[in-house]
This record gives structure tokens, sequence and C-alpha cells, in this order.
């Protein structure tokens, strides 16, 4: 019980910008889904924290990650986990990149963790996963057929949105790496190992699919979420999701900001916007006054979430200084552009 404590107050202190509601006083929904989390992945980590301040936004993660990527289905684990990573360099995300190439040091090889971290997904031995991860880490950006059935579908189309969204979120809101910074070579190497033994049980267990469902009210899954509507399960999480997360940006993200996002993801070929600023200044230049810190955030999230940083996020404090406002900001955004990439994914085989 100590320990816990202890490794709850460490992940806490990891997250920036909020303060996460500690597990100790958590209630109603936010204990529930911390109650989940720590059953299935025997912590609540930062990811979870992070969204706490906005209940309903922190169960649309919970599902929208949990019912493809954790729960037991068909697509084993060591695919997802490399579909998982690959997302995560897709987004320049060091610290999901971390964590899932962890993971695959003990569901494959360190060979193959590697190789998904530093971006050889060419090197990888199992030809099945590597077509797999290779779709997955340009599946923002090419249209190319899915090299998987059309029954597939569910679990790896949704943890490519999970993961465009929490890399994106991530990027906010947690440091840069989950690793001590000091450790390279074979130390680095040594401590994943150890950290992917500890993993293990919760990487080779299969919950129960759909335990996360009652945590939100039903919703109708959109056409442009089709790609999960062959698993029940998988569509009323990701239609349960989507919907909290629209509540959350009409609440907390202007009007003309969710209209401009929305139509520069119309436009969007996948390629990164570039290291200056003129770009998300220019798409903002022609917002009310008071809308145009939303709109950066928005926008760079949505986009080079790496670039997000304190004066982003205090210009937008200045106009909506809660913590809810500014999850429930970053989530939506990250949320759109993670629903786009969804609706791309299976354009090529429809065709």
């Amino acid at each position: 019980m100590v320990a816990a404590r202890v490794a709850s107050s460490v992940v806490r202190r990891q997250v920036r910008y909020v303060t996460p509601v500690p597990a100790g006083t958590a209630r109603g929904l936010v204990a529930d889904v911390y109650a989940q989390a720590e059953r299935e992945q025997k912590l609540v980590v930062p990811p979870v924290l992070l969204h706490s301040p906005a209940p309903p936004v922190l169960a649309a993660y919970w599902m929208l990650m949990r019912e493809p990527l954790v729960a037991g289905r068909t697509v084993d684990r060591r695919t997802k986990e490399a579909v998982a990573a690959g997302v995560s360099v897709a987004n320049t995300c060091p610290y999901c990149v971390d964590m899932h190439s962890i993971s695959l040091y003990d569901l494959a090889t360190e060979d193959d963790a590697e190789a998904v971290a530093d971006d050889r997904i060419v090197d990888l031995r199992d030809p099945a996963v590597r077509a797999v991860a290779g779709w997955a880490r340009h599946a923002h950006a090419t249209a190319t057929a899915p090299p998987f059935p059309a029954a597939h579908a569910p679990e790896l189309v949704g943890v490519v949105v999970a993961f465009h969204y929490l890399a994106r979120v991530v990027n906010v809101f947690l440091p840069d790496h989950l690793l001590p910074a000091g450790l390279t070579g074979a130390a680095r190497r040594r401590f994943k190992r150890a950290v992917g033994r500890l993993l293990r049980p919760t990487l080779r267990g299969a919950p129960r699919p759909g335990r996360s469902l009652a945590l939100l009210p039903a919703a109708t899954l959109p056409d442009d979420a089709g790609w999960a509507a062959a698993d029940p399960v998988i569509a009323g999480a990701v239609a349960r999701a989507y919907r909290a997360f629209d509540r959350a940006g009409e609440e907390a993200v202007p009007a003309a900001v969710r209209a401009l996002l929305r139509e520069r993801l119309d436009r969007w070929d996948g390629s990164s916007p570039g290291p200056g600023r003129d770009w998300y200044d220019d798409a903002c230049a022609g917002l009310p006054g008071p809308d145009r810190a939303a709109g950066r955030l928005a926008l760079l999230t949505a986009f080079a979430s790496y670039r997000v940083d304190d004066e982003v996020v205090g210009a937008f404090r200045g106009t909506a200084p809660t913590d809810r406002a500014l999850v429930q900001a970053v989530a939506w955004a990250a949320y759109v552009a993670a629903r786009e990439v969804g609706r791309r994914c299976l354009r090529p085989a429809a065709r």
C-alpha cells in the first residue's frame, strides 16, 4: 500500500500545466476510471491522471484506448504495441515511443523494439507485424491499402486513432521522455528490459472487452468511424468517446476555432507544418482577438503538438483559466485530428 502511494505521487508529478485528481480523493466517474486502470495496468498511469480535471474526457480517452488495445480480442498484443509505437514515432512523441517500445521488449525482441523506436520498421523480423506497423506509421499521410483482413480493422484502426489522439495530448502534458535522460546505449536497454519484465502481467493479460462502456451513455457511431462497425464493443466505445470529445470542444473551444481547425484538417496532406510560427499566426489572423489563443493551442495540438509550450498554454489560460478547460481544449483538438486519420485509414480499400 505504501509503495502504491509513493508510485502514485511520483507519476502525478510528471503531469504539467494541470493538477491531477489524486487517486485517494477521486469520486464518481474519475474514481470509476481510476479503478479500471489500476486493475488492468496495476497503476493509475500519467496519461490517465492528466485527463482527470475533465471527467467525461477522461472516460472517453480510457475507452478509446482500452477497448482496441488492452482488451482481449483477435489481433495479438505484439502487433498492436508495434502499431502504437509506430504512430508515436509519427507524432514525435518520445514519451509514448519509450512506453511502447518497452512493451515490445517483452512481447517481441529487443532488436524489434529498438527498430520501431528508431523509425526502422523495415527491420522488423516478422513480415506480418512489419507490414501492419509500416502501414500504421504512415496512415495519416499515405493512401496505402491496409495489410490485414477487414475483421481486424476495429482493433488496428482503433489503435491508430487512439494513439494519434494520445501522442498529441501526451506531448502537451507530460515530459519529453519516460526514461531517465542520462541513460544511453547498453544501460538504456537494460533499463527497458527490466521495466518490460515488470509490465509482463499487464501486457500478457486479456481483460474482458466492454468493461469501459458503462462509463458513458450510449451514442450513435458516426459514418466516418465505420471502420469500428464490425466490432460492436469497439463501435460502442468509439461512439461514446467521440460524443464526449465533441461536447468538450463545444464547452471549451470557440466555434470559430472549431471551424478553422476542421477546415485546415480537410486540406491536410499529413505533412509537418515546419518549424516557423507564420503558418499558425496567419491561420489565426482571421479569428476574433479573444479566440486567437485558443486557435494557436488547437492548431499546434493538431499539427505539431510537440511545439506546445508555456507561452501557448499561458495565453490560453488568460482566456480560460481552469484545468478543466485546458484539458478539454487540448483533448478536443487531438481528437479531431485523430478522427480525421481514422476516416482516411480504410479509404483506399473502399475505392
